[in-house]
């Protein structure tokens, strides 16, 4: 079945729009290569820039082959420039997402602002019941992110992400939730 999820959206401030070849340098100089934005990520930084081609790559076969959107977030004033990303993993009646953002956009409200829109839309959908998406326990930032974006936390998974920047063990995660 075709994804009936928008190609783009938009916000007050965004524009969330599929990524573009492109796009890979400005992402390279965002936050892929940034230690701190990559810390609590399933990713260690990125240390070349065929590393984010890569990604990039992959997420545009996932829009190609309706398995996932990845979102990148645009300032309205500069499209052409990502300064985060929001990836929807398209399972039957869920999506789980996963988000980044450059680290001088942190604070300014903007990944709930994104949150909000994607997850209001995509529960308007008869396919999809729920969105959620799960944070590393020591990720309290992400966590307040998260309530910011309406969704409600709903437990503690044990042992259940590698967060490679912290340990080789996968690391307890706490679940949140949106739905309809």
């Amino acid at each position: 079945m075709p994804v009936s999820l928008p190609k783009q959206l938009h916000t007050e401030r965004l524009m969330l729009r599929a990524p573009r070849p492109s796009d890979a340098a400005h992402l390279f100089a965002a936050y892929t290569q940034d230690p701190e934005v990559a810390r609590y990520m399933t990713w260690r930084p990125h240390t070349l820039l065929s590393q984010t081609e890569g990604f990039i790559d992959y997420c545009l076969r996932g829009w190609a082959e309706d398995r996932s959107r990845a979102y990148l977030l645009v300032p309205h004033d500069h499209d052409d420039v990502p300064i985060g990303m929001l990836e929807a993993r398209l399972q039957s009646h869920t999506i789980d997402i996963g988000y980044v953002l450059q680290r001088k956009y942190w604070g300014a409200g903007l990944m709930p602002e994104a949150m909000r829109a994607f997850s209001e839309v995509a529960l308007s959908l008869p396919e999809y019941f729920r969105v959620q998406a799960t944070c590393d326990v020591e990720n309290a930032a992400s966590a307040r992110t998260l309530e910011k974006s309406g969704f409600v936390r709903e437990g503690r998974l044990e042992r259940h992400t590698i967060i490679p920047n912290l340990s080789p063990e996968p690391r307890a995660s706490l679940m949140y939730a949106r739905w309809q």
